[in-house]
């Protein structure tokens, strides 16, 4: 209790110390002949939480950053140092608890988050009975992955535009409005409402831009490599993830649409068939619930469409922007395209993961 005690006091000094010394000078202000507005980078202040049912209220503290702070933060999230890059080697083989994986970050076969007794649990198990995982975990890591440059050239035109398409978040912020003058208290209740609401969807776009930033900022890295791997753990309830958090092949639409197989294959007829099926299954809006045959024929019915996807994404009648994983049926359509305008469709090379339900 007096370690709390005192780490709070500690704390709240550092704190102090910082807001006494950040201080922001805006970029205007830094190029004018006046006096430089300097002004300081967080405050302290104090609000007031009501609590109706109980007829009481509590006073508590916040720091609140300049908006010239956030967007400062917008603009750097992209050169933050990411953790547990995907390798440009294959991964070394899980063989233990502790040995696998990277080559000199710590890796870990297992998420604990600090719970010993899964920790050491899985540090005792048999080796033998381990093997399976460690196997699994071998094979997803030695899959070897590329970016796909033309889908990311599309993210980065979209994006550089201020968002907006394709399930990307707006690139600016809601206007916050204005307190209006007067003293009519339904009025300020209304004006209190919608600043709340503006506050918390600028806070919202804050938070997915410097998502998209850390997945543009690694796709970027990448892209020009021949192809890369993704070291696997499992989490605390044995399911098996990509260790780099961001842009990984379990993620969104975006990171999805983004990656693919760096070693491509000849479709095939099979394949040629299931790159249809897994168009429609991206299109959605229920003609993924079709039977197989539905499906095939809704991409064959709309052949047009996905040429045009694939010869002018942005500028045709982006008809890919309707599908409920866009970028994911863009690079379906890209290859495609690319494939029935083949004189030989089935040998095509293809480098699509088709998803499957098991």
């Amino acid at each position: 209790m007096l370690m709390q005690k005192s780490e709070s006091y500690v704390g709240s000094r550092l704190i102090d110390l910082f807001i006494g010394t950040a201080h922001i000078q805006p970029p205007a202000s830094q190029s004018s002949d006046g006096l430089p507005d300097i002004r300081p980078a967080f405050r302290h202040e104090m609000r007031t939480m009501v609590k109706e049912q109980q007829k009481s209220s509590r006073r508590y503290g916040v720091i609140k950053c300049d908006p010239l702070v956030r967007q400062g933060l917008d603009r750097t999230a992209k050169h933050m140092v990411i953790p547990y890059m995907p390798m440009l080697i294959p991964p070394i083989c899980w063989t233990g608890y502790d040995k696998g994986a990277h080559l000199f970050l710590p890796s870990y076969v297992m998420r604990t988050h600090g719970a010993r007794q899964q920790r050491d649990a899985v540090k005792r198990a048999p080796r033998e009975q381990m093997q399976f995982v460690f196997e699994a975990l071998n094979t997803l890591g030695s899959t070897k992955w590329r970016v796909n440059k033309r889908v990311l050239s599309i993210v980065d035109r979209i994006w550089s535009n201020g968002g907006r398409l394709a399930d990307l978040v707006d690139r600016t912020d809601v206007p916050v409005p204005e307190k209006p003058d007067t003293e009519d208290e339904t009025l300020l209740k209304n004006w209190k409402w919608h600043l709340r609401a503006a506050k918390k969807k600028n806070s919202e776009r804050h938070s997915q831009r410097c998502d998209v930033e850390l997945k543009l900022a690694v796709a970027r890295k990448m892209k020009d490599e021949e192809g890369f791997y993704y070291p696997h753990n499992l989490d605390f309830r044995g399911r098996a993830y990509p260790m780099h958090p961001y842009l990984n092949h379990l993620g969104s639409d975006l990171c999805r649409g983004v990656l693919e197989f760096a070693e491509g294959r000849p479709l095939g007829k099979s394949g040629l068939r299931w790159l249809k099926i897994h168009l429609a299954n991206l299109y959605a809006a229920g003609v993924d619930k079709l039977s197989y045959d539905g499906r095939i024929a809704f991409a064959e019915n709309h052949l047009e469409e996905i040429f045009d996807s694939a010869d002018r994404p942005l500028e045709g009648r982006r008809w890919w922007l309707g599908a409920e994983d866009p970028f994911q049926c863009l690079a379906v359509c890209m290859n495609l395209t690319e494939a029935l305008r083949s004189s030989s469709p089935e040998t095509t090379i293809s480098h699509i993961p088709v998803h499957q339900e098991m």
